[in-house]
């Protein structure tokens, strides 16, 4: 059940993705001849509104075909009024970026629906103190809540982390233990440690960790909306960190995932209720908008990178170097495609 309700949730994110492009085509006045989820045989089809509209074998991706545009043959351009070909290069740019502007906008209000909906975090509750630790010399105890720092209040676990990331010197932390509140001054020691990334960084630290205690965020109506627009920021910033890192080698190759981790995280996550798979859904939709972003000829990235040219030197590129660069485009996609698969493969056999 949980691989349906993965497949199920990639097709929706592919869905939103290629309608952005296709309502900025149809505003723009191009010719849409199909709107496709998945690729190979065609399963299933209808025409509405002068397009069809299909389901196709392979699911792990879509596509919108405009009269004019054809990604395995950049050379085949129509002229024609309604084509994609014909319209001004800032119009073609709108319509590239429509598709990860939908995935941005789908996972914005993703978060807001997870909002309302009184998401699960840690509460600042301490459980381990590291012995000798500038913690533990302060005073620090097991179980004690963190209310503030710097009489600045703290609500979860993960303000309270980011605080003292971003503190300088002494820190002024209110502690609240017995129903009694106490302010303890600490101080913290830089040390090495990994980050996200598995990068070995200087950080301040005090010696604590979490006791694991969950709480539900009661936000305002306003409060979501916040909540929601951080979340997409914090992961739009996250996934293009990691796919700069990975490019720079910061971040080793075999950590890249393909559609068999995409799937496999979705349908684990379903197990664990709607508000996880929206989750999980959000940070994928985002990740769907970063990727498409890349300046890659067979991504909307590549497409747009070329329609800049247009724009500043006043011609097109030529057909010579645009077929040049679509084949290495497709080459370095399907490569990046495979390495995945490899990842995955070798995961599921670890």
């Amino acid at each position: 059940m949980g691989w349906l309700v993965s497949l199920a949730v990639l097709s929706a994110l592919i869905f939103f993705h290629e309608l952005g492009h296709y309502s900025a085509a149809r505003f723009f006045g191009v010719y849409v001849e199909v709107f496709s989820i998945g690729f190979g045989k065609r399963l299933a089809s209808f025409r509405l509104w002068n397009t069809e509209w299909r389901i196709a074998a392979i699911p792990l991706g879509g596509y919108v075909k405009m009269k004019g545009q054809e990604d395995l043959d950049p050379t085949a351009i129509s002229n024609d009024t309604d084509s994609y070909n014909s319209k001004a290069p800032w119009q073609r740019i709108v319509i590239l970026l429509a598709g990860p502007a939908a995935n941005f906008v789908l996972a914005f209000f993703l978060f807001l629906t997870i909002g309302f909906g009184n998401p699960q975090v840690l509460a600042p509750v301490v459980g381990n103190v590291v012995k000798d630790s500038p913690a533990f010399v302060a005073g620090i105890e097991t179980n004690d809540t963190i209310r503030a720092i710097n009489g600045l209040k703290v609500k979860t676990w993960e303000q309270m982390s980011n605080a003292i990331k971003a503190s300088h010197g002494t820190l002024d932390i209110t502690i609240e233990r017995g129903n009694y509140l106490q302010h303890l001054s600490v101080t913290p020691e830089l040390k090495e440690v990994e980050n996200i990334f598995k990068e070995k960084v200087q950080r301040p630290i005090v010696g604590i960790g979490s006791a694991g205690v969950p709480m539900s965020l009661d936000l305002s109506f306003t409060e979501t909306f916040v909540y929601a627009w951080d979340e997409t920021y914090k992961a739009s910033t996250l996934i293009f960190k990691s796919v700069q890192k990975l490019l720079t080698g910061d971040v080793p190759a075999k950590e890249l995932g393909g559609a068999i981790t995409i799937v496999k995280i979705t349908a684990d996550a379903s197990e664990s209720g709607w508000m996880a798979v929206f989750f999980f859904a959000a940070l994928i939709s985002v990740n769907l908008g970063v990727l498409n972003l890349l300046p890659i000829p067979a991504l909307d990235g590549g497409h747009i990178m070329f329609n800049l040219y247009e724009m500043i030197t006043r011609r097109a590129p030529s057909e010579a170097i645009l077929m040049k660069l679509t084949i290495v485009g497709w080459g370095l996609l399907l490569g990046l495609m495979s390495l995945g698969l490899y990842n995955d493969i070798n995961r599921l056999m670890q």
